[in-house]
């Protein structure tokens, strides 16, 4: 049988295990076995923007009203009809969280394939490519824990860097993240710290609440950290970008008004507050708009090439790698789960903000 988590699209807070039997293989298709994956607060924004942003759409579960939540992980072959995509290779990728999952592989070459499902198609290509472990120079087997829980997280934050710089950070001489102890916001964080000592460095503060404020002071990437209590605290007659991990409609509508002419720009990225979510309009300043990875992703792959692009990203990513893991003082400490039980706690802890900044959660069932 094969078993999937089933959420409730209005309300994230309702989920159910569903059993089904396996789907036949068809001609030119791949059965894998999802071997490992990771659950952060990034699977909440996926859920949270599941409408919006089409999320429910890569692994539909039958009705409107429900949605399977994907995740990015691990997972081995264990039955193929597809030539070139052999029994026992291993692939990296955008999952369901479930025990198993059919793909139909096209453009299948030595560095992986697409998944070429007929309800994919229109779907951002970013999250239908899978790659080959044996071929992909991020992939580490003793990593792998770490890149399921961080490269996608990553890669965001790589972008969003590159896009305020594309983009002359707006005019401004200061950017602003909000839920600065989340992944995604510290990988931000870490890649404009690079910038420091350059043309291009800008200041980096961290708004987090009181509980995450040692941890995100401890980081060493943000410039400043300001907990939102504290948010009067920010001096305002400064040029800033607000980057909002948060999605919490009142702090946007806070800082949006504290900083008034100073802010050049607001960029909407995640939803950790997911139970605060809210529009952006009627704010002073600039309408905050939605960060869309891909977008950037098309744009520096037709100037760059995506060879190029691939091997900027692989540079970063290691120098991300080793920071997050330094045994002197690591970021990150890596708390492993098995079956249903271990994947609801999770989630639920998740939806609840109740897990520490510093772990970092993959599970299997």
């Amino acid at each position: 049988m094969t078993l999937t988590l089933i959420t409730d699209r209005k309300n994230l807070r309702e989920t159910r295990w569903a059993e089904s039997e396996p789907m036949a293989l068809p001609d030119g298709g791949v059965r894998l076995r999802i071997d490992l994956f990771a659950l952060t607060s990034n699977n909440v924004t996926y859920a949270a923007f599941g409408e919006s942003m089409h999320y429910w759409d890569f692994f539909p579960a039958g009705d409107a009203a429900s949605g399977c939540m994907p995740v990015w992980g691990f997972g081995t072959v264990v039955e193929s009809r597809c030539d070139g995509v052999a029994m026992g290779k291993r692939f990296y990728g955008f999952l369901p969280l479930a025990d198993e999952v059919v793909l139909t592989p096209t453009r299948v070459g030595s560095a992986g394939f697409v998944d070429g499902a007929g309800h994919r198609r229109e779907l951002p290509a970013v999250y239908n490519h899978y790659v080959r472990c044996s071929a992909d120079p991020l992939h580490d087997p003793e990593r792998e824990a770490e890149q399921a829980l961080l490269r996608p997280l990553f890669a965001t934050s790589f972008l969003i860097d590159d896009f305020l710089a594309d983009n002359g950070f707006f005019g401004a001489r200061r950017v602003v993240l909000s839920s600065a102890s989340s992944k995604t916001a510290y990988g931000t964080a870490f890649c404009l710290a690079e910038r420091r000592g350059s043309g291009e460095g800008v200041e980096v503060v961290g708004l987090t609440s009181a509980g995450h404020a040692p941890f995100t002071g401890s980081l060493g990437c943000y410039d400043r950290v300001v907990r939102y209590d504290e948010l009067a605290s920010l001096p305002a007659d400064v040029a800033s970008v607000y980057v909002d991990m948060s999605g919490d409609a009142a702090l946007r509508a806070a800082v949006h008004e504290h900083l008034g002419p100073a802010l050049t720009y607001s960029c909407a990225v995640g939803g950790t507050h997911w139970q605060a979510l809210g529009s952006g309009s009627g704010l002073p300043g600039p309408r905050p708009v939605l960060f869309f990875a891909p977008a950037q992703i098309r744009k520096r792959n037709a100037e760059w090439g995506r060879e190029v692009h691939a091997e900027r990203v692989a540079a970063a990513w290691h120098r991300f790698l080793d920071r997050l893991a330094d045994p002197k003082a690591p970021w990150l400490r890596v708390v492993r789960g098995k079956g249903p039980a271990a994947v609801e706690s999770t989630y639920r802890r998740l939806l609840d903000g109740a897990i520490p900044a510093a772990e970092g959660h993959v599970l299997s069932l």
